[in-house]
């Protein structure tokens, strides 16, 4: 049976005995094809989410790094919005693209593991409905990125210990090189996983030379970022304290980590994960995967790390798990799996922004990505409208500037066609986009974030103006104020580096 699923299938023997079934392209196709399909028709989605519009800025300030993130996202957001300036659908394109891939990948790694036709069906599923995939499917996320090259490279790392094939780890090391300009968590994951290798084998995996230039590639080419951060005085390091200070503050430590964690991967993604999580601890060669996702969960906890940053091991436990549910002694399992898949793909997609814009309303805390994503255009009329009330000789000593990098990121997006000019920010990676010049004297002033701040360096402050949407949703930003500080009392020189600010 096994020589004859290898000739099939045109594999090498597999050296772990591992049976290699044949890939049930089709099905798994079909679920790549259809969750394709839902991504793009809802492209246009209801605006830009707020770190979109970010990303769109720094797309326009591209450097080599940022204070929150390495590059690629920014640039491929620049390239977007060179392509179709103003279309959300090309810039959801990537997402979609990874997400896409993302599910052929996990079944690919069922594959690996000696699954068959159910268990690679049951992997696709189950990767394409948990709402972190599928959440970040129709957005432009670093997180979504992530994700995906996180499961291509558990995805190498089973291949190559099926076939100990060490050009798998050389490509492991090239995708990490990739994964490095979205996230700088891929680097938790290997140093984690090396030490669990040592722990539990198998240790020739560090006598590969493949492992070696692979590493080297990953470093070479993540060094421009790296010394832009030793040059702008580690900022990537404040940024992660200040995450840390935030979740510990506005989370409540392991078991709300551990709550929004489950959120993410699921009604079936979190019981599968766990049930692959003690299938890789079960097994010798799976066992050091099992060691790596709990210590990396143990470090993110005690770093303060968001919920979602451990995610990217998850989709090799999902693997693992649809493996054991092959067996034929759980004939139990589609009564099961696909009740529980409909109904976790159905909590899904009312999540995505399918319903009329108005269905937000009402429903904003448990709905923060689509109530973050209304309202811009809105708000860039505002301050436009406030911006040209100004008499005009105070007019031209005054500059915009957004209490966060998403405020004055509206105004970089949405203010060219209503004849703003380019905003400020001190949030962030605004900070470093560019000071005002010492010719301005006044500040337009959006939001109230860090406004007393900067307050305190002019001499008057008048309300102006309310941020409204327009349609009564109570995000972050709907009635807001909008103020002008005027008579700055130091040269920007001074005034800058004391308003600097890491929030918002």
């Amino acid at each position: 049976m096994l020589r004859s699923e290898q000739l099939r299938t045109n594999e090498p023997p597999s050296p772990g005995g591992v049976r290699v079934a044949a890939f049930a392209l089709v099905p798994v196709a079909v679920i790549a094809g259809l969750m394709g399909a839902v991504l793009l028709v809802l492209g246009n989605g209801y605006g830009y989410f707020g770190d979109e519009l970010y990303f769109i800025a720094a797309g326009r300030h591209l450097d080599f790094s940022y204070v929150d993130q390495p590059p690629l996202v920014p640039f491929l957001a620049m390239v977007a919005d060179t392509i179709a300036p103003g279309s959300l659908w090309v810039l959801h394109l990537p997402s979609v693209v990874v997400t896409v891939a993302g599910i052929l990948v996990a079944a690919l790694t069922v594959w690996e593991l000696g699954g068959g036709r159910r268990a690679q069906v049951i992997a696709a599923a189950v990767y394409c409905t948990a709402p972190l995939v599928a959440g970040g499917g129709h957005l432009l996320a670093t997180s979504t990125i992530d994700l995906f090259f996180w499961t291509a490279i558990t995805w190498l790392l089973v291949r190559w210990l099926r076939t100990r094939q060490d050009k798998l780890l050389l490509w492991a090391g090239i995708v990490t090189a990739v994964d490095l300009q979205v996230k700088y968590l891929i680097a938790f994951f290997w140093v984690v996983a090396a030490v669990a290798i040592l722990i539990a084998g198998p240790r020739e995996f560090f006598r590969s030379k493949m492992l070696w230039l692979g590493g080297g590639i990953a470093v070479l080419t993540t060094l421009p970022s790296l010394i832009w951060q030793a040059n702008h005085g580690w900022p990537q390091v404040d940024m992660a304290r200040q995450i840390a200070y935030e979740e510990y503050a506005g989370v409540g430590g392991a078991g709300m980590f551990l709550v929004f964690f489950a959120i993410l991967l699921g009604i079936i993604g979190t019981p599968l994960a766990a049930y692959g999580l003690w299938r890789a601890a079960r097994q010798p060669r799976y066992r050091f995967l099992a060691i790596t996702a709990v210590v990396l969960a143990v470090v993110f906890i005690a770093t303060g790390g968001r919920p979602y940053y451990p995610t990217g091991i998850v989709p090799v436990l999902w693997a693992l798990a649809a493996v054991g549910l092959e067996s034929p002694r759980k004939r139990w399992v589609p009564w099961v799996a696909w009740p529980a898949l409909v109904l976790s793909g159905v909590l899904t997609v009312i999540g995505m922004p399918i319903a009329p814009v108005e269905s937000i309303r009402g429903n904003e805390t448990s709905d923060v990505t689509n109530a973050e994503s209304v309202g811009w255009p809105q708000m860039a009329d505002e301050v436009a409208a406030a911006y040209r009330a100004l008499p005009d000789d105070v007019r031209q000593h005054t500059v915009i500037m957004g209490d966060s990098f998403w405020t004055a990121s509206v105004i970089d997006v949405y203010g060219p066609a209503r004849g703003l000019p380019s905003a400020y920010s001190p949030s962030r990676a605004y900070w470093y986009f560019g000071v005002p010049p010492e010719s301005a004297t006044n500040v337009l002033y959006i939001g109230d974030n860090n406004a007393d701040v900067v307050r305190e360096h002019f001499a008057k402050s008048t309300k102006v103006a309310t941020v409204d949407n327009k349609l009564g949703i109570n995000n972050n930003y709907q009635g807001a104020p909008i103020y002008l500080f005027s008579t700055k009392d130091a040269p920007w020189s001074k005034v800058w580096p004391q308003i600097k600010t890491l929030t918002g």
